[in-house]
């Protein structure tokens, strides 16, 4: 035990019979010497309360009644479940320590009686933070504030929410110079990046790395279908029979998706076999905060055997009675399968138990590249980068909303921020003139001179409705134009998106919260709905689909130059690979593999370079129009996250002159500025920078209201100021989020010297899972999957026959 255990804490500890781990005590002797502090610790390993263990102490030692730490999280729902935790020892302990929650579920009389008497310690979010520094009683709230926790930092450090919460600790660092940082992971590659982010002033010898004590090995298999791996999907459906005979065997599952519409398709599917009528659920971001709260509390209470959740609960949520984590589909990355295989049991000494179900024959190889990684400790790398201008934009608005400040200070305290560290003079000052006035293509109009300079050089807000414009409409997450789904009698259920609900007539029916829903009618901002019985479909969300990590790719390259290690793989896999061995070839590491044959009276060109969805649909939009310049007549293309096929009337013969360097610096600059890639990044730039509202007083505008403005702005900066921050911030979003130009290059710098073309006679084993993507992606109608089933058969016969 250390001395700077308070004897109270050291008898709760003893009390159940355990101790404290070793990295809790070295928080507590980081926190004594005054050090800033970064945990690294599987889940399990009682980080949490690692990371509020010096906060009991010194509140036990020396009681306030002001606020003492503020704790942020990525998710609401984890600051809610932080506070259930927490709260059990200090109540058991009997310490008179006040603990709440702020986030925009917070109802608003407790938000007012939170400024003027916060608890001690509070749970909050980046955004909800934000809007606290903007007013004026901040400085007076913070004053006292000794310690902040960053919990899941890996979460916000390389994101635009991440470049937010770094600005409002560099403010609550001025307010209180001695303010301790501290954060909180399970999952860090590279641990000095991350003590430069949490570091003032990105001073990493001011950040004491803790790691925690090793656990047990998880326990993480891969599900062999009763029958064979398929050849093409996505989702891993095929084994719900299976999926619902694990449930069935334990306590409690997690079954976590991609995405929320393959949540919701998988939950139908588990429903519709559950024979046993088991308690399952659903958990999504799109649904109502009232029904993600009462799953929430069912899961706590150990109500469910089973939930069906994608993201929104892959972080930090702690539920002790959790057992097995099922991954429907490829994991993607080495760092977010451990996360997610946390979840299940939740104790450092006992295995975390996980399983696997890939949706085809590629993501069974990614399926084992992700469980050899993480038996290797190995996790994927984060992309650091310079913070974004339009968070600046928004953040410096939220300082002037508590009062008027001086450029110079502002400018060096900005700086102080890690993402901000480089930021220059002029670039600063071009970020104050755009809030002064929206730049000078726009100044004519009075609702976009928020800012204005008094004679004494002190900046400070124009006019005080441009104070409760901002505090209506900040915030990072830019949602999608949006349709509340609802009940004829108000009941919200959650939000589908614009572009879903426009295809929908009444009479259409869907599957939303886990029901079949038909819609009865339709406005400007609800969809209102009944329960039916009829036959649904699956909402669709947009948004970047995640993407296989770099580093989870090269493993799957290497296992397609290695046979040896094929005997690992269950027969179909690796009869597959022996045959396309056999046909063609099998791609080394580094190099990139093209194969071109004709089918059915087109000619293909497949492209298996493994840089996921996003790069490849970029580059088939690229790849068409060089191929339409060159007379080519392509009729189209289709991609996964392995390879990409084009297809034409006419055969690919040069396939090195369509991948020349010069597509990105041409084809790539034209075809992004003529898409609507550009104006939807511009649309979420130019919310997030404060230009355009989401909300005025008692109105919400419609997303095609926000969409008709920025659009609208976005011509007028086109035409008269192309180089406006916010157009040079939508293209750094465009380019670096929806496109992945960053793998995008790369692939195209590996064709350069490493391209390996083979004409073939027919389709290779290698290009079946694609190729049957064809047609697939458009079809709605149940009764057409028989016949693509024949088309995919006949496409795998030719494919797999020897001569």
């Amino acid at each position: 035990m250390s001395d700077l255990l308070p004897a109270i804490i050291e008898n709760w500890f003893a009390g159940r019979g355990w101790r404290p781990r070793r990295h809790q005590l070295e928080m507590l002797d980081a926190a004594d010497r005054g050090d800033h502090a970064l945990l690294v610790a599987a889940t399990g390993a009682g980080k949490t309360l690692a990371g509020f263990l010096p906060t009991l102490s010194d509140l036990i030692a020396a009681p306030t009644d002001g606020l003492h730490t503020l704790y942020v999280s990525p998710l609401k729902a984890l600051a809610v479940d932080v506070r259930r935790n927490l709260l059990a020892p200090i109540e058991e302990m009997g310490l008179p320590i006040r603990v709440e929650t702020r986030t925009g579920d917070t109802p608003s009389d407790r938000k007012a009686r939170q400024r003027v008497r916060p608890p001690q310690i509070l749970l909050t979010t980046p955004e909800s933070l934000s809007l606290l520094l903007s007013y004026p009683d901040a400085m007076l709230m913070f004053a006292d504030l000794r310690t902040i926790i960053v919990d899941e930092v890996h979460a916000f450090a390389t994101q635009k929410r991440g470049d937010l919460l770094n600005l409002s600790m560099a403010r609550l660092q001025a307010i209180h110079p001695r303010l301790r940082r501290v954060a909180l992971s399970a999952t860090v590659a590279d641990i000095d990046a991350y003590r430069a982010w949490i570091a003032p002033d990105g001073d990493i010898d001011r950040v004491t790395p803790v790691l925690g004590e090793q656990g047990a090995d998880p326990d993480v298999a891969i599900l062999i279908p009763e029958g064979r791996v398929p050849w093409s999907g996505h989702s891993g459906k095929y084994a719900a029979k299976q999926v619902m005979a694990e449930i069935e065997s334990r306590r409690t599952t997690l079954v976590f998706c991609n995405t929320r519409g393959l949540a919701e398709l998988i939950f139908q599917e588990l429903w519709s076999v559950n024979d046993a009528n088991l308690p399952i659920a659903i958990h999504h971001g799109s649904l109502s905060i009232e029904a993600r709260r009462k799953v929430e509390s069912a899961m706590a209470a150990g109500r469910l055997r089973a939930l069906v959740a994608t993201a929104s609960l892959d972080l930090g949520v702690d539920w002790g009675n959790v057992d097995c984590v099922i991954q429907m589909g490829a994991p993607k990355g080495s760092s977010r399968l451990l996360q997610r295989i946390g979840r299940a049991n939740h104790r450092l000494d006992m295995a975390s138990e996980a399983i696997l179900i890939p949706g085809n024959r590629f993501e069974y190889l990614e399926a084992r590249a992700a469980l050899d990684a993480v038996e290797a400790g190995e996790r994927d790398a984060d992309d650091f980068r310079s913070g974004s201008l339009d968070v600046l934009a928004q953040h410096i608005m939220a300082l002037a909303c508590a009062g008027p400040f001086r450029a110079a200070e502002m400018l060096e305290e900005v700086r102080s921020a890690t993402p901000y560290s480089a930021l220059s003079a002029e670039t600063f000052d071009n970020v104050l003139s755009f809030i002064e006035g929206g730049g000078y293509a726009l100044r004519a109009y009075d609702r976009f001179k928020r800012l204005t300079r008094d004679a004494d050089g002190l900046w400070r807000v124009s006019h005080p409705r441009f104070v409760q414009q901002h505090r209506m409409n900040a915030g990072i997450i830019v949602d999608q134009p949006a349709l509340a789904v609802r009940f004829a009698n108000g009941r919200k259920l959650g939000t589908v998106e614009e572009g879903f609900a426009a295809s929908l007539r009444p009479g259409d029916s869907f599957f939303f919260s886990g029901m079949a829903l038909e819609v009865v009618r339709m406005d400007t901002s609800d969809l209102v709905v009944r329960a039916t019985s009829k036959q649904a479909r699956i909402p669709s969300w947009g948004g970047t689909r995640m993407a296989m990590s770099t580093r989870l790719a090269d493993r799957v390259r290497h296992f397609l130059a290695e046979p040896g290690e094929w005997h690992r793989f269950p027969d179909d896999v690796r009869e597959w690979l022996e045959m396309q061995k056999l046909r063609s070839a099998l791609p080394q590491p580094g190099q990139l593999l093209i194969e071109t044959f004709p089918h059915e009276g087109r000619h293909y060109l497949v492209c298996y370079s493994f840089e996921g969805w996003n790069a490849h649909q970029s580059l088939g939009m690229l790849l068409t129009r060089r191929m339409d310049a060159q007379g080519l007549m392509p009729m189209g293309f289709v991609s996964n996250d392995y390879a990409l096929a084009v297809y034409g009337l006419k055969p690919v013969t040069d396939p090195k002159s369509l991948f020349s360097a010069d597509i990105l610096d041409h084809e790539f600059v034209d075809w992004v500025e003529q898409s609507s890639l550009l104006k939807r990044a511009f649309r979420d730039v130019a919310v997030i920078s404060g230009l355009i509202e989401r909300q005025h007083p008692g109105k919400r505008k419609t997303g095609r209201q926000v969409t008709f403005s920025t659009d609208l702005i976005y011509d007028v900066l086109r035409k008269y100021q192309p180089d406006h921050l916010l157009l040079k911030a939508a293209w750094a979003d465009a380019r670096a989020r929806m496109t992945d130009v960053g793998r995008l290059g790369d692939l195209i710098d590996r064709a350069a010297n490493t391209m390996l073309h083979i004409a073939l006679d027919r389709v290779s084993p290698l290009a079946v899972p694609v190729l049957i993507l064809i047609g697939r992606e458009q079809v709605a109608q149940r009764d057409a999957e028989d016949a693509l089933l024949m088309e995919a058969e006949a496409l795998v016969a030719q494919a797999m026959r020897a001569d």
